[in-house]
């Protein structure tokens, strides 16, 4: 089972990726964390360059070089793992790629589909949670940890667009997507994607 994790910056993706993996763990089931950018040597590389504060980077640089980051991260770790019947749980997948660059760049979106197509040979999540937060508010949560990156340090109105976005590719594709009150505490949280997953798993035995 793939599992994507996506939000705006500060919505706590990382803490409950980890929670997950714990959680299914403790059943018996194999799993791998992973990260997009930076889920392979290569695209840690990439990943320096793309979230450097002093990095200057067009949007159409940037976008390619997400795409490179995910066509290495698909065929070296994600297919793999699959295969070998690994739950793989990504803080980030393509749906980053269609909100970030598509709603908050402003590039292409039919573009940005097609090359996103290409970079993953077409692997598509079979779940994917979006980590609701106020873009206000997960900025401040951002801040307050101090790892402010580049694209944290762009506009209000940039990561607002992108929470539109994520709207927009939900209402597209309900089926696979959860959303869910990043707000919440962080128990409450962790307890809605548990059932979430536990029920998809149970029917995925079926």
């Amino acid at each position: 089972m793939f599992i994507t994790f996506e939000g705006g910056e500060g919505s706590g993706k990382t803490t409950q990726i980890a929670l997950l993996r714990e959680w299914l763990e403790r059943r018996g089931f194999r799993s791998l964390t992973t990260r997009e950018p930076g889920g392979t040597p290569l695209g840690a590389k990439l990943r320096e360059l793309l979230l450097d504060v002093r990095s200057q980077v067009e949007p159409s640089a940037e976008l390619l070089l997400y795409a490179a980051d995910r066509a290495q991260h698909v065929a070296a770790l994600i297919r793999p793992a699959l295969q070998a019947g690994t739950v793989v749980l990504s803080d980030r997948y393509a749906d980053s790629t269609l909100a970030y660059q598509g709603y908050g760049r402003g590039l292409d979106l039919a573009a940005l589909q097609h090359i996103t197509a290409f970079a993953t040979g077409g692997l598509q999540p079979d779940l994917t949670f979006f980590l609701d937060i106020d873009p206000a508010q997960g900025l401040a949560r951002r801040a307050q940890e101090g790892a402010l990156n580049r694209l944290d340090a762009l506009s209000l109105a940039f990561h607002q667009r992108v929470r539109e976005g994520y709207l927009a590719l939900i209402a597209a594709q309900p089926q696979r997507w959860v959303r869910i009150d990043a707000d919440q505490p962080l128990a409450v949280v962790q307890g809605t994607i548990a059932a979430v997953v536990e029920e998809r798993l149970v029917l995925g035995r079926a």
